[in-house]
């Protein structure tokens, strides 16, 4: 199929975009690395009248380290952040969730605030905020900082209003002792996760764990932070068997539902547990100085 018949823009500034979107509403979509919108243009699931590219708006295309944190214009396509030397010194779980984002095409074309405000529960970058406490920096009429946990309201439906965009990814580089890993299930190289899960850890020097974040993809009506996985890590040494017991829980935060492709509701709910097992493991070793 093709989409439906409308007007394509194309802003210089992200003054140009706003000034459109305030004219035009809910008529209008916002095109960045079209890796999400245009398939469902195709489908004609989404039908705007107008079509905001902004693609062109170089003031959002950036990575750069500020302070304590990592800043990410919301531009920032998925293959940046996957090779960028800060992005593997000071955040590796990024880079680690891009390499698993699609295949090269759409790493070389999507970006990291499309795929933000799309909100896919399936995608990859929702679960990895969670786990760092990812901020998002939203631009309208003035301006927003929106943490992660407030940002991914429902399926398909993000914080960012029709009249706003996702300026900037604002990310807290983790202190001394600290690891994270993304691991991932899926059909076949490329595809949607049956279950994946971020893990970020913070080790002191006696091996307790002061920092927890844990994310989960594809397993509920958004993405998900495991807060009862993450309680139970918390003033803990990382043993195995405390391990055990965070993806234990893990397993009953997440709300998965039965798919035809993927697996039943049960599975993928088993699926969270072994998954959440995997990254904590690494991630632990990664934080010990490990690979």
């Amino acid at each position: 199929m093709v989409p439906r018949r409308f007007e394509y823009l194309s802003p210089r500034t992200v003054g140009e975009a706003l000034a459109m979107l305030k004219q035009h509403g809910d008529q209008a979509k916002i095109l960045a690395g079209g890796m999400s919108l245009i398939p469902v243009m195709k489908l004609r699931l989404a039908s705007p009248s107008f079509l905001i590219d902004i693609g062109r708006i170089s003031e959002l295309d950036y990575l750069t380290e500020a302070g304590n944190s990592i800043l990410i214009g919301a531009l920032t396509n998925h293959h940046e952040i996957e090779i960028s030397p800060v992005i593997r010194k000071r955040l590796p779980i990024l880079a680690e969730t891009a390499s698993w984002i699609g295949d090269p095409q759409v790493r070389n074309r999507g970006t990291i605030g499309g795929s933000l405000t799309h909100s896919d529960p399936s995608g990859d970058w929702g679960a990895a905020m969670l786990a760092v406490r990812g901020e998002m920096r939203i631009t309208g009429e003035g301006e927003r900082v929106v943490k992660a946990d407030d940002f991914f309201l429902d399926t398909f439906t993000s914080a960012v209003t029709p009249t706003e965009l996702l300026r900037e990814i604002i990310v807290p580089i983790p202190g001394p002792n600290s690891g994270g890993a993304y691991t991932k299930l899926e059909r076949k190289a490329g595809d949607f996760a049956t279950a994946a899960v971020a893990a970020q850890v913070t080790i002191d020097q006696k091996g307790a764990c002061t920092y927890a974040g844990i994310g989960l993809t594809a397993l509920g009506p958004t993405n998900i932070r495991a807060k009862r996985a993450e309680d139970a890590l918390l003033g803990k040494s990382m043993t195995e068997r405390v391990i055990e017991d965070a993806a234990a829980a893990a397993s009953e935060d997440a709300q998965p539902m039965s798919d035809p492709l993927r697996g039943s509701a049960e599975y993928r709910k088993k699926m969270a547990g072994v998954f959440t097992g995997r990254a904590l493991r690494l991630a632990m070793d990664r934080a010990r100085g490990g690979a």
